[in-house]
């Protein structure tokens, strides 16, 4: 029976129950005790793991990094330099804070260092060791990769643009509307997340949503399933499947037991399932019946199903993690740029006098100015920098023993990229806690090229990720954030509500983040704004 028409389900989940919970930790305890006693952290030629903090028996570090993990990591870094190691249950981590460091491992060793841990709940459960974002190093990522890379070349990225600017119009444009021109407060945070979705829609499987709210009358409403997946269900994922965000990946004998982790996991598997499997069915029936079906991600993978050796859960997760991981980075980026513009009025009325030398006032930003707005570009990759929307970078993990000056990576370590102190580096970034997009005034590099540059000081940031396991999206994310920050700044004057601050420190989730809900003013800069978008 196919999954278009029948959904997987689960036994209804329970909390743990605390005297299961220790009994689980307690045993784990034994167990990797046991096992740590047997293990060996230096190879043949004498080389060791890398020194770092020790934390408590049996947890490790799993407590100080529960909370604030970025902060954790980089006290480590300077305490135990570019390259450090630690233990959380059974899993060792080695965490590297070095740009050149990065590279010798993640990118010039890449065959080594491109696979994934098969984490329990992110892996095992959600994704059911299906999607790029997850898949080990192996045939099948190597087959899921190519395939999403056809939607997302520079050329298919082109035809996209129209659509991007249609979207960029109608989030400035209801924006307007809702913040009664500048008279109410608003958030703008589910406006961004609206945008990137109609985005992300265009490749998945075309549908796209009007407003921001869910309906509250009866019915499985296509905006309400968007809510439950867009905007609940990646906090409910960071939270879930974080590089350190639950104990259950690294105490196995906690997945014996009810868990809310486990619990939450399972219904984010069933969320993807229940979003995408109607649409896939609907396009699938007008295929058959030869209708004329925009290209997108679904039709692609239905058309050459057979031929890619495809399943239904194939399809499903594809499209599943493009939502996911396709609109978080972008909304999340879009998200802190409002937040935290709001209380720079000088950067805003530099980037308004670019804007109205290139586009003047009675049209809309498009793709093409892009090159004449250095400025604005300079403001999106200084909001990457600054709020880079996970703190920790996606982990890699070693597929056999690997040796690096004199430290020594035994084979299923997991490895992480430290971007949160590659990102405040002062050799790369001077003044790095300060918000400064002076300091991208002569970058005019790509992020899809920066991150292929000879020397990677003059990489501009580390949001998408690293070596071959980097965002296929990258080109694309940054077209919509740019149109999205360009018409926001086109249109309005953004400030804080007095006496309501915006926190710009706390955030949602563990290892990836978006800002807290806030409210600021969005008037619009003149009557020509109304004009443009006809009002």
């Amino acid at each position: 029976m196919s999954l278009w028409t029948s959904s997987i389900s689960f036994a209804r989940p329970s909390d743990f129950v605390p005297t299961f919970l220790r009994l689980a930790v307690l045993l784990s305890g034994i167990i990797i005790a046991l096992s740590l006693l047997r293990r060996t952290p230096q190879d043949k030629a004498g080389n060791v793991v890398p020194p770092g903090p020790k934390g408590f028996p049996v947890l490790g570090v799993f407590l100080y990094l529960s909370k604030y993990p970025e902060l954790s990591l980089h006290k480590w870094a300077k305490q135990y330099g570019s390259i450090y190691s630690f233990m959380i249950g059974d899993q060792r981590f080695v965490i590297l804070s070095d740009p050149n460091v990065v590279k010798d491992i993640l990118v010039t060793n890449g065959a080594i260092f491109s696979s994934r841990k098969e984490m329990f709940l992110k892996v095992q459960t959600i994704l059911v060791h299906r999607g790029i974002t997850a898949s080990g190093y192996n045939e099948t990522w190597r087959k899921h990769r190519r395939i999403a890379a056809k939607i997302l070349t520079a050329r298919a990225v082109a035809t996209y643009t129209p659509a991007i600017e249609f979207e960029a119009k109608e989030m400035i444009r209801t924006l307007l509307v809702d913040g009664k021109a500048g008279a109410a407060a608003i958030n703008p945070q589910p406006y961004a997340s609206r945008f990137a979705l109609n985005n992300n829609g265009h490749l998945r499987h075309p549908h796209r949503i009007h407003g921001v709210r869910p309906s509250r009358q009866g019915g499985a409403t296509y905006l309400a399933r968007v809510h439950q997946l867009i905007y609940h269900s990646p906090s409910l994922a960071r939270n879930v499947t974080g590089a350190v965000s639950n104990a259950v990946d690294f105490f196995p004998l906690l997945r014996r037991f009810p868990n809310r982790m486990t619990s939450r996991a399972k219904k984010l598997h069933q969320d993807i399932l229940d979003f995408n499997s109607p649409y896939l069915a609907d396009i699938e029936a007008r295929l058959k019946r030869g209708d004329d079906v925009p290209d997108c991600q679904a039709k692609t993978l239905l058309l050459t199903r057979e031929e890619e050796e495809l399943d239904d859960l194939d399809i499903i997760i594809m499209c599943g993690t493009l939502i996911i991981g396709g609109v978080e980075t972008t909304a999340s980026i879009q998200q802190w740029f409002a937040a935290h513009i709001a209380g720079c009025p000088d950067i805003q009325e530099k980037a308004q006098a670019e804007l109205d030398r290139v586009c003047g006032r009675d049209r809309l930003p498009n793709a093409d100015d892009e090159k004449d707005l250095p400025y604005l570009r300079a403001i999106a990759k200084e909001v990457a920098r600054f709020h880079n929307p996970f703190w920790l970078g996606t982990p890699h993990m070693s597929t056999e023993d690997f040796a690096y000056r004199g430290s020594f990576i035994p084979k299923d370590t997991v490895v992480i990229g430290n971007t949160w102190t590659m990102h405040r580096d002062p050799m790369r970034h001077p003044d790095p806690y300060t918000f400064n997009p002076d300091r991208y005034a002569n970058d005019k590099t790509p992020s899809a090229d920066s991150a292929h540059l000879p020397d990677v000081m003059e990489r501009d940031h580390w949001s998408f990720g690293i070596g071959r396991r980097i965002c296929p999206g990258v080109i694309l994310a940054e077209r919509e954030v740019f149109l999205g920050l360009a018409h926001m700044l086109w249109a309005f004057k953004i400030a804080p509500i007095p006496g309501v601050p915006i926190d710009l420190k706390e955030y949602d989730g563990v290892s990836g983040c978006s800002p807290v809900p806030f409210v600021v003013r969005l008037t619009p800069r003149d009557a020509s704004v109304a004009e443009v978008l006809g009002l």
